[in-house]
């Protein structure tokens, strides 16, 4: 029996055809199905819908609760959603937070658009449509697949600024693999249950990012917002002259303490001076575990928004970091 794979078209560097008059022309979701060789032997009928038509970049969280509402209600056996590729890290990561089917939704996109030699987006198309179409991918999750790699949204990151090998999963590595056009499943993890997905994202979280000599400037503007995520050096560590003042807003929002690194666990025991993560924790600060500084801010927002207390948030950081 023929699979049904619904194919959510978002624009980005997979749809830039040609430059007119110094605007970007971007091909249609019909038109890239077409243009892309191997897709007719896909055991599956493909169902085409352009949503948007704008870089990554550009993408609200609006655009991606009608991505979320959009895949819940198609009766196809799987998704793919094409955008650019600058915050398809987050995106994906988003609605995976929101995502209880079996169903795989497979995020793609390219890294060289169809103007250049060796462009890359039809063989990213292909394989995302391939991965939706396996039974062997229900059940993981929101997925995202490039340069013939699967990875989960949760651990997944961009690394590079123009590799086509940019995505990579530095906690876990790759579900599997692509080879003679099948995609080969070599890992699970387990899942997350799903949050509640809120009716729009209306918190405002600012992500804070520690340098050498900071003086916490940036930190004396933050009092309207509704949280923050810090993103400290090593295994999540400030200047000593900050700790006053994360204090202080750890007392009034929940403030989030995540790794620069992008890779490896916040600690909570080993280190004891005054900006290192035991002094943190105890003035309140709740630590990230192994999420990123952008996925922390995502899932801190997606708390926010459906009206989590700061005993849940902290919970939920202990479970999914």
């Amino acid at each position: 029996m023929s699979r049904t794979i619904c194919i959510l078209f978002l624009g980005g560097t997979i749809s830039a055809s040609t430059v007119h008059e110094g605007r970007t022309v971007r091909l249609l979701g019909d038109q890239l199905v077409a243009a892309t060789p191997g897709l007719a032997a896909v055991d599956a009928d493909l169902e085409v819908h352009d949503l948007r038509s704008c870089p990554s970049g550009s993408l609200t969280f609006d655009h991606l609760l009608e991505v979320l509402h959009t895949a819940r209600a198609s009766e196809a056996d799987g998704i793919v959603v094409v955008q650019g590729t600058d915050t398809l890290e987050e995106t994906a990561y988003f609605v995976d937070l929101f995502w209880g089917d079996d169903r795989p939704v497979v995020f793609t996109g390219a890294m060289r658009g169809p103007t250049l030699a060796g462009p890359d987006g039809a063989a990213n198309l292909l394989a995302a449509v391939q991965t939706a179409a396996d039974d062997r991918f229900r059940g993981l999750g929101v997925l995202l697949v490039l340069n013939d790699e699967i990875h989960a949204a949760r651990f997944v990151a961009k690394r590079h600024s123009t590799s086509p090998s940019t995505f990579v999963s530095p906690n876990a590595g790759p579900l599997g693999r692509l080879a003679e056009g099948e995609p080969r499943l070599v890992t699970t993890v387990p899942r997350n249950p799903p949050l509640p997905a809120p009716a729009r994202v209306s918190a405002r979280v600012p992500l804070v990012v520690t340098t050498l000599g900071d003086d916490g400037t940036i930190l004396e503007a933050l009092d309207g917002c509704d949280g923050l995520v810090v993103a400290g050096f090593g295994a999540g560590h400030v200047p000593d002259r900050l700790v006053e003042r994360l204090g202080e807003l750890a007392k009034r929002m929940p403030v989030v303490l995540a790794s620069r690194t992008g890779a490896g666990p916040v600690l909570t025991h080993t280190y004891f001076a005054p900006g290192a993560e035991t002094d943190l924790i105890a003035r309140g600060l709740i630590p990230a575990g192994s999420l990123d500084p952008y996925k922390a801010r995502l899932l801190l927002l997606a708390l926010l928004s459906t009206g989590a207390d700061h005993q849940t948030i902290a919970a939920a950081y202990r479970a999914r970091g």
